[in-house]
């Protein structure tokens, strides 16, 4: 059973946890920004060539957000980076692109939005399936060694060890700082976490068409630096940065469509080697052990099946 902690939070804690909003909010204009000013300065350039640029600024960005991090000790928050960045793109197509859009298209991106908004404070409390050991089993598993760890937890139920929540995950994929929880398969954790990417793409989509549609209508692919204005600016910096999301974020839910599909977790599939379950070794003619050991999926029910457990 998983336990809830439903102590108070301390002041302390508190505090932090505004600082660190703050820090989001500062990192997110300031990534905005310097997306903006792609267009500015690099407006008759391609728009691969100004996706390319992006990717090198939001690059140097982090790298310069992470030396401020250690040099004044704040860090910022992930979760709270994602919900402002969603925050900001509704706030450019509210005030900017929406005049350009179709009455339908218009509500459609705002439905959407608003389930990304409702998803992601969803998943935030959602318990991912904490396992609460007995202290003896608790005991056993510190004192045992790795290979010991792992063979005790598969036979717990694909039990696995969270370093960042330092707690027992029942079907462990991954830590995901996105939204600050661990994905696994407790209370349809992993579900939601399909969802949510799916609702992310749809979402980033939406919002390239209708920015695509505004630039269109206004021209202000084709102008100048001197034609341009702040706000033409700011919805194809947005358009650049929803591009971004999309390329990576497609990828990741087509390996988790892999992973469902073979009921195969992304920590199983990385570190399958400490795992005893996934090795299989490879004997000699002789009939004598190898050392050497192959992966081999003792989950696999066929892909039919394993889809049909992911939904259920």
């Amino acid at each position: 059973m998983a336990e809830i902690d439903d102590r108070r939070t301390p002041p302390e804690a508190r505090t932090s946890s505004i600082g660190r909003c703050i820090a989001s909010c500062v990192s997110v204009f300031l990534t905005q920004f310097a997306l903006a000013l792609i267009p500015r300065f690099f407006y008759a350039s391609p728009l691969l060539i100004q996706l390319a640029l992006s990717a090198l600024v939001l690059v140097a960005v982090v790298g310069v957000a992470g030396r401020c991090r250690r040099a004044l000790g704040v860090y910022a928050s992930a979760p709270a980076f994602v919900v402002l960045s969603i925050v900001y793109i509704w706030v450019v197509y509210v005030t900017v692109v929406r005049e350009a859009v179709p009455l339908l298209m218009d509500v459609l991106f705002h439905g959407e939005v608003a389930m990304l908004i409702i998803g992601l404070c969803s998943i935030f409390k959602r318990d991912p399936g904490r396992v609460t050991l007995g202290p003896s089993s608790s005991s056993e598993l510190c004192d045992a060694s790795v290979s010991e760890v792992s063979e005790t937890s598969s036979l717990m139920g694909r039990v696995r060890y969270c370093r960042s929540c330092e707690a027992y995950i029942k079907g462990f994929d991954h830590h995901c700082p996105a939204f600050g929880n661990c994905i696994g398969n407790g209370q349809n954790n992993y579900f939601l976490f399909m969802a949510l990417l799916a609702g992310f793409l749809i979402t980033e989509s939406s919002f390239v068409a209708c920015s695509s549609k505004f630039a269109s209508k206004s021209s202000i692919l084709y102008q100048t630096r001197l034609e341009s204005n702040m706000a033409g600016d700011l919805v194809i910096g947005g358009l650049l940065f929803s591009l971004l999301q999309l390329l990576w974020q497609g990828i990741f839910f087509m390996w988790h469509i892999y992973c469902i599909c073979f009921n195969i977790r992304t920590d199983e599939w990385i570190n399958w080697q400490k795992y005893p379950e996934f090795q299989h070794q490879v004997k000699s003619e002789q009939g004598q052990s190898s050392t050497n050991l192959t992966f081999w999926n003792p989950y696999d029910k066929g892909i039919l099946r394993n889809i049909r457990e992911f939904l259920s």
